[in-house]
């Protein structure tokens, strides 16, 4: 199984919220989505333009974001993604937010 193994607190300032993805050091003040730090807090995204190009949101980039806010928070890419969805899917029963995290966290471990 492949993994992201790039910067992971880039991934945090894309989605513009702490998703714990380095565990202890996202509770500490060297964490860059910390309002407690001495440095300068980023509030814009990464990249050449994440400074200077703010985007009026749509539906389709809300969907998007919280999406891949998922896939990042359990450390799974796309293909990986989509197989535990459509089986969650299929499945009888409510999938609420409960139900998919317990099946996603098990399959994790």
């Amino acid at each position: 199984m492949a993994r992201y193994t790039g910067p992971v607190c880039r991934l945090c300032r894309r989605e513009r919220t702490k998703l714990f993805l380095k565990g202890e050091r996202c509770m500490t003040q060297k964490c860059p989505m910390s309002e407690n730090t001495d440095r300068q807090i980023r509030t814009f995204p990464p990249g050449q333009h994440g400074a200077s190009r703010q985007r009026q949101g749509s539906e389709y980039l809300t969907q998007l974001r919280e999406k891949q806010k998922a896939r990042r928070i359990y450390g799974v890419l796309e293909a990986q993604f989509r197989n535990l969805y459509e089986e969650a899917s299929r499945r009888p029963g409510s999938r609420g937010p409960e139900g998919q995290d317990s099946d996603q966290l098990e399959r994790d471990t």
